[in-house]
């Protein structure tokens, strides 16, 4: 297993004024699962359930209160800053919503080549070196070097993200963080960039840890999945085993407020006149 996460609880103190005792907030409780290498593990769950604070956990943006998060063996909260920013080039995040993760004010050449800048003592590439990289990733995501130095509001929103999937790749990680990468686009967009994900999956041996509430893109895209709810996973397992014989009621309930994807079958289509 590439990650595993092991019985993680993360409390923050909530304080309802100045002169208020400040209180504790359990964001996640005794949180434990395992993404082996090459697979694709989705986390599915409402607003506020706690997958943002298990991604910063993840990223170590924040520290557990307890339990353990290893990477490839690793204990997170070992490491030294300087082994932390090294590991930093195997994990990236391609985050949810494309107009505001790039920067307004750089081209797609310096997105795309920060990362490249920050990790230099890791990947080693001089500038010229790094620009070439910059055209083989815009080419891997389906775009292309005439883009090099356009700005992101020249950019469709399916366009943007593949900048943002571009950026993650560009220090050549093992692990990719895809923060509800397609739900701010729309379906037809989704469907390509998904494809594409899968496609660059298979091509550099990527691990994905997708984090969505939307179970069709999660049963698309995902080997296994857990469902977390109020901080607390309720149930987790094969993805087409979840989806035709749940356990939890929260899946049950998830899984009944599915659209239907047939048209003949959907509870909104009104019954066909019988003949006669």
């Amino acid at each position: 297993m590439i990650l595993r996460i092991e019985n993680v609880t993360k409390d923050f103190k909530v304080s309802h004024g100045p002169l208020a005792r400040a209180t504790h907030f359990t964001a996640l409780k005794d949180v434990s699962l395992s993404v082996g290498k090459g697979e694709s593990f989705g986390l599915v769950g409402e607003s506020g359930s706690g997958k943002t604070t298990l991604t910063r956990l993840i990223l170590q943006l924040d520290r557990v209160s307890s339990g353990r998060i290893l990477f490839d063996g690793t204990d997170l909260a070992s490491l030294s800053a300087r082994d932390l920013r090294h590991l930093r080039s195997r994990i990236q995040i391609v985050f949810q919503d494309p107009y505001a993760s790039l920067n307004p004010r750089m081209t797609v050449h310096d997105i795309i080549s920060e990362p490249m800048e920050i990790h230099q003592d890791t990947l080693g590439l001089n500038a010229r070196q790094r620009t070439d990289r910059v055209v083989e990733l815009l080419e891997l995501v389906g775009l292309g070097g005439q883009h090099l130095f356009r700005f992101p509001h020249e950019f469709s929103g399916g366009q943007r993200q593949r900048i943002g999937i571009a950026r993650a790749l560009a220090v050549r990680p093992e692990f990719l963080i895809l923060d509800e990468p397609t739900s701010a686009l729309d379906v037809s967009v989704q469907a390509q960039v998904l494809n594409l994900l899968h496609e660059l999956q298979a091509k550099l041996g990527l691990t994905y840890f997708f984090i969505s509430h939307d179970l069709g893109v999660i049963r698309y895209v995902c080997d296994r999945v857990a469902l977390i709810y109020r901080g607390e996973i309720v149930e987790q397992g094969e993805t087409e085993r979840i989806f035709e014989a749940p356990e939890s009621d929260y899946a049950r309930l998830l899984l009944s407020a599915m659209p239907e994807p047939d048209p003949d079958r959907s509870p909104f289509r009104p019954p066909a006149a019988s003949a006669g």
